[in-house]
């Protein structure tokens, strides 16, 4: 297993960059550049801004010219520091490339300033005691859930060229259709107990002279012969691997 300083080490360098100005009992961050992996060195950094506030940290991401959800990532983690500390982080403003991607994974509401949640109300407005904790652990387990949401979608990203390269070539091969091509695989990949981008990946070596077990190459012969037209010598799922 790898110790941690070597995962350190193995970080990209930060494409980022960020100035800080105190705004009354809160901080604002503006931030340069490009929030991806290597964005997670400015942590330290945001994590010591947070403590020195009084109250938080106040965003201005305009000038970030791409975000991907590892960047998102950074972010939450922030946030999550935030409520530890009974602090908040807000965006203030930011450009297309934040505003994509918050609009894609619904995160927007998580960074809104205080007074402009959907619901239209503070946590400090009123309402039964103990209220306020169970909003909090409600945000919590949101968060835990828009987190997972985020591995997801980036390892989603991180698996679909693979994935298209595989069905290009059980089309290629086969002569099916796209929908087809991804029934062989989704199939295959039932039948065998194979994760899907695992069954792409080894899929897609084939063409560099790499070979399937044998019963995943049986699966995949049935999986094509069960979804392809009865009409051509290439869909007896004999003639690719």
């Amino acid at each position: 297993m790898p110790d941690p300083a070597h995962s350190v080490t193995a970080i990209p360098p930060c494409m980022a960059t960020m100035d800080v100005m105190p705004d009354g009992d809160r901080m604002t961050v503006t931030v340069w550049g490009e929030l991806d992996l290597g964005s997670r060195r400015l942590l330290p950094d945001l994590h010591d801004i947070l403590t020195l506030s009084g109250s938080g940290i106040d965003l201005r991401l305009d000038a970030v010219g791409f975000c991907d959800c590892s960047g998102l990532n950074v972010l939450l983690d922030l946030r999550l520091r935030a409520l530890d500390e009974d602090k908040t982080v807000t965006v203030r403003s930011s450009g297309r490339a934040v505003e994509r991607l918050l609009d894609l994974t619904g995160t927007r509401e998580l960074f809104a300033a205080p007074g402009q949640h959907q619901d239209g109300a503070h946590p400090a407005t009123g309402g039964q005691p103990g209220q306020e904790a169970a909003d909090d652990q409600e945000t919590r387990a949101d968060d835990r859930e828009l987190r997972a949401e985020v591995t997801q979608l980036r390892r989603a990203m991180q698996t679909r060229p693979t994935i298209d390269l595989a069905r290009g070539i059980l089309m290629a091969s086969f002569g099916l259709s796209p929908e087809r091509a991804w029934s062989v695989l989704v199939r295959t990949s039932q039948n065998t107990n194979t994760k899907l981008h695992h069954l792409a990946r080894d899929l897609v070596g084939t063409v560099h002279g790499g070979t399937l077990p044998e019963p995943v190459q049986q699966q995949l012969a049935a999986a094509v012969a069960g979804t392809a037209p009865r009409s051509g010598a290439a869909e007896d799922g004999t003639g690719v691997l």
